[in-house]
């Protein structure tokens, strides 16, 4: 039997203005640019340029009916209320200082020829007929960006005969690859690690030495010992004394593990941006957005005259009231992006300010070792913002300082307990940890055990496994693969 039944349930959604100002927040400096051009691009209600100043009483009837159409009145809203969801303008830099001309300034590219283009260029110099080539330009477009070809050549075989429509077989593909495997930079076109380190050796000036040679049987026979440093097994394998294999052993070293990116103009090199500049005038620190973060926009003067005329006119024209619409929308559109923007700033500088009080012996010095225990909860408590508007900023911004980059979320970190009872970041720890592994003995590296009664000797409260976590995080092997002869 069904029965109707009332019930009330309080829930939240989000309307596309506050979408809107989400998705501004996340956006980095890097990237206003183009949101903005987009934005300018969609609502011709919106113009770049400075906003001119409003006569008194001017325009009171467009605001009443900008209000009325958003259904609240002109006043800060609060959007942290609102972003209770899952998801992890005020003083500019140089603001009045520069020139218009500095707006203008293009953040330089790098240029060169692409690893792809590079080995096309070297196909073309192989006498090979039109098949071959097809095939050979079938196997560099499979080369990934560090110089591997990691596709199953069947499965390569397979994209030949749909795409090309060329039947061939395994060894003329292998044929073809040991080709391309000639090419510059030594080492490409590789299927995996022993192959490509095998394939320098065999490139190397003089393949006969007989320290290339030692190298040579250790990574064609003994890889998998050579991989775990079982030096012992190598030299009663191969008969070789100390020094033999510990001359060998550099010679793999210096070898290129992923030769993709081994020269410029190979490898993109990406520019980093920052969003907030911290500058030092005489032990006064002080935050500054970068001036890309403010954009100079405003509501177009002649769709605002544009609505008057219209609002004020015989609206019993369907088309007519139509354009009202079209006309009010726009105009609505572009102050709410302005206000967004703005907002943007002011929580952006709220946020990036908290920081700097809580980690301020950090910015003055510039040592890890002064970062304090901070998690997001922290600086959301202290601008009174929701975790999740914090989360939105740490995660995708930068700040310049006088000792470098850093992204926000590098100043977000557990504590570790101390004897005396403090807690200290575990940005300290590792720095501690990663001094400990530079200075060991690399004939007897120390192992998690070791570090740990070190760490707890220094006065650190820490088990072997966090140590060991602390380790990976670092990227440090373990003790056995960090030994040296």
């Amino acid at each position: 039997m069904q029965k109707l039944h009332l019930s009330q349930v309080l829930s939240q959604k989000l309307s596309p203005q506050q979408i809107q100002f989400i998705k501004l927040l996340q956006v980095p400096t890097a990237e206003l640019d183009a949101r903005v051009e987009e934005e300018l691009e969609i609502n011709p209600a919106l113009e770049e340029g400075r906003e001119e100043e409003k006569k008194e009483n001017e325009d009171d009837e467009f605001e009443d009916s900008y209000e009325e159409d958003l259904g609240y009145e002109d006043k800060d809203i609060n959007l942290d209320d609102y972003l209770n969801d899952d998801y992890g303008g005020y003083k500019m830099q140089g603001d009045g200082n520069y020139s218009p001309d500095e707006e203008d300034r293009e953040i330089p590219i790098s240029s060169g020829v692409s690893l792809h283009e590079q080995l096309m260029t070297q196909l073309g110099f192989l006498k090979l007929d039109e098949r071959q080539k097809l095939i050979g330009r079938q196997l560099i477009g499979s080369i990934e960006s560090d110089g591997y070809i990691r596709r199953d050549l069947e499965a390569i075989i397979n994209d030949l005969a749909f795409s090309q429509n060329i039947e061939t077989d395994v060894d003329e593909i292998e044929e073809i690859l040991r080709k391309i495997q000639t090419f510059d930079p030594a080492g490409i076109a590789a299927r995996n690690l022993q192959e490509c380190l095998l394939i320098q050796l065999e490139r190397k000036e003089h393949p006969e030495d007989n320290l290339v040679q030692n190298a040579i049987k250790i990574i064609a026979d003994c890889f998998d010992e050579f991989t775990k440093k079982h030096y012992p097994k190598i030299q009663k394998k191969l008969d070789l004394d100390d020094e033999d294999i510990k001359e060998a052993v550099n010679i793999i070293t210096r070898l290129n593990p992923k030769p993709g990116g081994i020269s410029d103009g190979l490898v993109k090199t990406q520019y980093i941006i920052p969003d907030f500049i911290l500058s030092n005038n005489e032990g006064k620190l002080e935050i500054s957005l970068n001036s890309k973060n403010a954009p100079e926009l405003r509501v177009s003067r002649s769709y605002s005259e544009m609505f008057d005329a219209y609002d004020k006119s015989d609206k019993k024209d369907k088309k007519l009231k139509d354009t009202v619409t079209f006309v009010k929308q726009k105009l609505d559109a572009a102050k709410w992006f302005i206000d967004a923007i703005k907002q943007r700033q002011q929580t952006l500088l709220k946020t990036m300010q908290a920081i700097l009080d809580y980690q301020v012996e950090f910015f003055r010095e510039g040592d890890e070792t002064k970062l304090k225990p901070m998690i997001l909860k922290d600086i959301a408590d202290k601008i009174e913002m929701d975790i999740s508007t914090v989360s939105r900023v740490a995660n995708s911004k930068s700040i310049q300082t006088e000792f470098g980059i850093y992204p926000l979320k590098y100043f977000f970190s557990e504590g570790i307990a101390t004897e005396s009872g403090e807690d200290v970041s575990n940005k300290e720890v590792k720095s501690v940890l990663q001094a400990m592994v530079e200075a060991e003995n690399k004939r007897r590296p120390l192992s998690d055990d070791k570090l740990v009664k070190m760490l707890n000797d220094k006065g650190y409260n820490i088990a072997r496994r966090t140590v060991a976590k602390y380790r990976e995080q670092l990227q440090i092997p373990v003790a056995r693969l960090r030994k040296e002869l």
